[in-house]
């Protein structure tokens, strides 16, 4: 079975999914960095050259890769849910944990975020803190309904979250290979 970290931008999906994936054993998948590797530009490069609509296309050709795999991390996109049909391929084999952060916890993350800026551009047009109210009121209730489990993670650090991930899931009794239908766990 697969852990699905999914959320808001600067929720904690990459950091505290790496830390999931050391407790556990297990190898880590960001989207994100995958279609970097794949396409050789950032989220932005895509976005300003060919539009959002490519940049999701991007992200469900990695959805649909890792969705093969068992017994990884995968630290999905802010809006992968967005789309019900990257849902469906990563439910048929994974639990959703969703990490939440209110609106001004998220908007200061991403403030100090020296990177984040650069790599991923607007989703509005709109300040920080106006952004993040924005698009997280409309994905709240996808968020909602999509979790298995859903875990606050204002003032943790990523160990933390990962450790809490870990207990509510049951991960010490979810041994799963890293192998679905002859398929490792590594994607290019």
């Amino acid at each position: 079975m697969n852990i699905i970290l999914i959320g808001y931008r600067a929720s904690g999906k990459t950091s505290a999914g790496r830390e999931l994936a050391r407790l556990l054993g297990r190898p880590f998948f960001d989207t994100d960095r995958m279609i970097f590797g794949k396409t050789g530009r950032s989220i932005r490069e895509i976005v300003e050259e060919s539009g959002w609509r490519a940049f999701r296309e991007a992200e469900k050709t990695v959805i649909s890769e890792l969705s093969r795999l068992d017994g990884v991390v995968i630290a999905a996109g802010g809006g992968a849910v967005m789309d019900p049909d990257n849902v469906a391929m990563l439910r048929e084999g994974g639990r959703f944990v969703w990490l939440q952060a209110d609106a001004r916890i998220l908007a200061h993350r991403m403030s100090r975020d020296r990177n984040g800026a650069a790599q991923r551009p607007s989703l509005t047009g709109a300040g920080s803190l106006a952004e993040v109210e924005e698009v997280l009121a409309k994905r709240l209730p996808v968020y909602r309904a999509v979790a298995d489990v859903a875990i606050d993670t204002a003032g943790k650090r990523p160990d933390e979250i990962a450790a809490e991930i870990a207990g509510k899931l049951g991960a010490g009794q979810m041994a799963g290979s890293t192998k679905k239908s002859g398929r490792r766990a590594h994607v290019r």
